[in-house]
């Protein structure tokens, strides 16, 4: 049985009817235990269904320890979990009961069974909250928000629940098609395997034929890139089931003690991937009307070469994974503007060293309004160290470092390196902290050009997703799963 606390209950709806309250638990439905929101719906689906209701009460404290020992002075009260003996249950047919849970997975996120030479979980410093070293690998929150999986911590009944309630898109970290190099590339734990066909990506695609994939492959130099790469676009493409691949290059922070020693992608051999992508890129438009692999903007950048067309991106089906999300928040221009602001305002736009180049171009048209000084500056990760140049993983040091109070009116940060619905950064440090200490305004940016030309002549706080997005971003398990999923699942390295 997996307990599921009940967030809120919908005004006038046959949970209400029943007397279900905010806080109440749901411990069953037809009898079955309800392992996440996907099982409850599907079995709503089937027309009649009974849900048990319980409502928690406090149990009594216990005491720690045992009497009349020599630590006796230190036992403590404590509380015990609630008590879930109070129950009821009601009935619906062939309609909605109106619950919204605190969590989509009532019995925990299911945990990564490999030790990727990439992964970014493996890479982070110490001192951060718990809930960013979590390993997530859960095929179900890929089908709800599009976070990729890696399918080699799935159980047979798993590829069965799949395939039976067509879980369908998934979204895939396939890395190379080659067995042998992949499994040196993730290195996953035997322990951990419950299905030893699950880590054998060719028969696991084929295997889901029936469901919709979209993939990625993070790209290590000199391991799965070049004639590898050809060989996995040339593999995924033949599969009827796969609707298109991301390629990303690997992501890296200066934090690798007892890692393998790996590099980041040359210029040259970011020119050299982009050429045999496009290749490709070229022969799928032609055959098939779609480019079928999509390079992210970082390979774009590295490269030093010109992003695609907005109509390249085929409708940016990849943009949480870091592909065109700079042409996408290039695409809404400018507003109207003014010829002068009415007092002097100094602004600066911190953003990662990666994206610095292309931004400070992108605001060139706002240096023409007069009393208006904007500068673009590229902050240097203190945190995850020089390697690291996306925006999304800057933190509250690295703005202390690169920003001396008092230097200017407003200070705009990615809302990237933001919390969920907060103005907490990575490492805690709160825009409010940054505001005192700095002795200036920040905010956040906006998703498109607009809107960020918006807040620095307004001052209005946009509620856009990102500007200078990370393809590499950590996810947070701190909030909801719900929540926290949809924020953070673009870090491209599961």
């Amino acid at each position: 049985m997996f307990p599921a606390p009940i967030k809120t209950v919908e005004a006038g709806s046959a949970a209400e009817r029943a007397g279900v309250r905010p806080g109440d638990v749901l411990l069953r439905v037809n009898g079955q235990a309800v392992t996440d929101v996907l099982a409850y719906r599907h079995l709503l689906s089937q027309g009649k269904a009974t849900l048990e209701i319980a409502r928690p009460q406090e149990a009594p404290r216990v005491m720690t320890g045992v009497p009349g020992t020599a630590q006796d002075h230190h036992r403590l009260f404590l509380p015990t979990a609630p008590s879930l003996d109070d129950t009821f249950t009601f009935s619906v047919e062939w309609e909605d009961p109106g619950l919204e849970f605190e969590e989509v997975l009532f019995d925990g996120i299911k945990k990564c069974a490999n030790k990727c030479d990439f992964c970014y979980v493996h890479q982070m410093p110490r001192g951060f909250r718990k809930s960013l070293y979590i390993m997530d690998d859960d095929y179900r929150l890929s089908f709800l928000y599009g976070s990729f999986v890696t399918l080699t911590n799935l159980s047979e009944n798993d590829i069965q629940r799949i395939e039976d309630e067509n879980l369908s898109p998934l979204y895939v970290s396939v890395h190379t098609a080659n067995q042998d190099l992949r499994q040196d590339m993730m290195k996953w734990w035997r322990l951990k395997v419950k299905d030893p066909q699950a880590v054998q990506i060719r028969s696991m695609i084929e295997r889901l034929e029936q469901i919709d994939l979209y993939t990625q492959i993070v790209l290590v130099p000199e391991r799965n890139d070049r004639e590898n790469l050809d060989e996995t676009v040339e593999y995924l493409s033949s599969r009827p089931n796969v609707i298109s691949a991301a390629v990303v290059p690997i992501g890296l922070t200066s934090h690798r003690t007892n890692l393998p020693d790996v590099r980041v992608f040359s210029r040259e051999e970011a020119q050299d991937t982009l050429r045999r992508l496009n290749v490709w890129r070229k022969q799928f438009l032609a055959e098939r009307g779609t480019r079928f692999v999509f390079p992210s903007d970082e390979l774009y950048l590295l490269a030093g070469e010109p992003l695609p067309s907005e109509e390249e991106y085929e409708g940016f089906p990849m943009l949480e994974n870091g592909v065109g999300m700079i042409r996408d928040f290039l695409t809404e221009g400018v507003p109207e503007l003014p010829a002068a602001l009415p007092e002097p305002r100094r602004v600066i736009l911190g953003t990662g060293t990666l994206f610095a180049e292309s931004l400070d171009r992108a605001v060139e048209p706002l240096r023409a309004i007069r009393n208006l000084s904007i500068e673009v500056r590229a902050v240097e990760n203190k945190t995850f160290g020089k390697v690291t140049t996306v925006a999304g993983l800057l933190t509250g040091r690295c703005f202390r470092h690169a920003v001396k109070p008092g230097e200017a009116d407003l200070l705009i940060v990615p809302p990237t390196t933001l919390r969920y619905g907060t103005e907490l950064m990575l490492d805690d440090v709160s825009l409010d902290e940054l505001r005192a200490e700095l002795r200036m305004d920040i905010r956040s940016g906006g998703s498109t050009l607009g809107e960020l030309a918006r807040v620095i002549l307004q001052g209005a706080q946009s509620s856009g997703p990102q500007f200078g997005m990370s393809a590499h971003a950590v996810k947070d398990t701190a909030e909801p799963i719900s929540v926290q999923v949809a924020e953070q699942n673009m870090r491209g390295q599961a």
